[in-house]
């Protein structure tokens, strides 16, 4: 099984390849080949008995759209992870909470013009629902290392968004708990080729943020959080594969 791991910023995926001065166990792909397709640097590397191929794409819809339609249809990868941060919408969420996207939307998708509803294209749909199974795992995941895995819808937009009366829109109108700038192309591309996907974020902006928040330093903290949680999520495809495998030879 081939599994694309994404995340828009480099310090998202840097967690998977570098090894961390006081925690020399971060590095989780010893070996990988670096493949420059489309503008970008695509990381080829083994994980048990799992391909993987791990990318930044760069922030907003545009480039997520186009690494992850690189990554199904150039690299034939089968099922897509995706890991970064996001901003609350929803008052209960606080800085630092792990959230896994339920449905997905583009809060800055609009011909309501025409008269169809924010986020909607004739012959799409609003909200775009992410496999059920890799959510399950996720929850598994959770379980087993003691987090509280919060669940909501994302919407996504190609803008970063600080006022506060958009963002009581864009949680009205698409009942979001937290807003990016990936999610929803993301999904859209693996909608579109029928490929399995999860999206998980972590909160690093929200209705209480503390004026001294230093966001650098919580991007390298919910890195590591994320990508430790993502190599537990491979861990158990990796066991589902052999399980699978080890019943098609009986």
């Amino acid at each position: 099984m081939k599994i694309a791991i994404m995340g828009a910023m480099v310090e998202e995926v840097d967690p998977f390849l570098e090894i961390g001065e006081h925690e020399p166990l971060l590095k989780y792909f010893s070996k990988h080949e670096d493949v420059e397709y489309g503008g970008n640097t695509y990381h080829i590397a083994r994980y048990r008995d799992l391909d993987i191929v791990l990318a930044y794409s760069k922030i907003g819809k545009v480039f997520a759209s186009l690494t992850a339609a690189t990554m199904i249809e150039h690299f034939a990868c089968e099922k897509l992870l995706f890991t970064g941060v996001a901003g609350a919408v929803d008052p209960a969420l606080k800085i630092g909470d792990l959230v896994a996207a339920t449905q997905l939307c583009q809060h800055d998708l609009d011909i309501s013009a025409f008269g169809h509803p924010h986020g909607y294209v004739p012959e799409g749909k609003v909200y775009i629902e992410p496999s059920r199974e890799l959510l399950h795992i996720a929850k598994e995941v959770a379980n087993e290392k003691g987090i509280e895995l919060k669940k909501g819808i994302i919407a996504t937009g190609d803008q970063f968004i600080a006022d506060n009366e958009r963002k009581e829109w864009i949680a009205r109108t698409f009942d979001a708990d937290a807003i990016e700038m990936e999610g929803a192309a993301v999904a859209a591309v693996c909608d579109a080729f029928d490929i399995p996907f999860f999206v998980l974020r972590a909160i690093s902006d929200a209705a209480d943020m503390d004026a001294a928040f230093d966001f650098d330093e919580f991007l390298k903290h919910s890195s590591r959080l994320s990508s430790s949680f993502i190599v537990s999520m491979l861990e158990k495809l990796s066991q589902r594969e052999r399980s699978t495998k080890v019943r098609d030879r009986s």
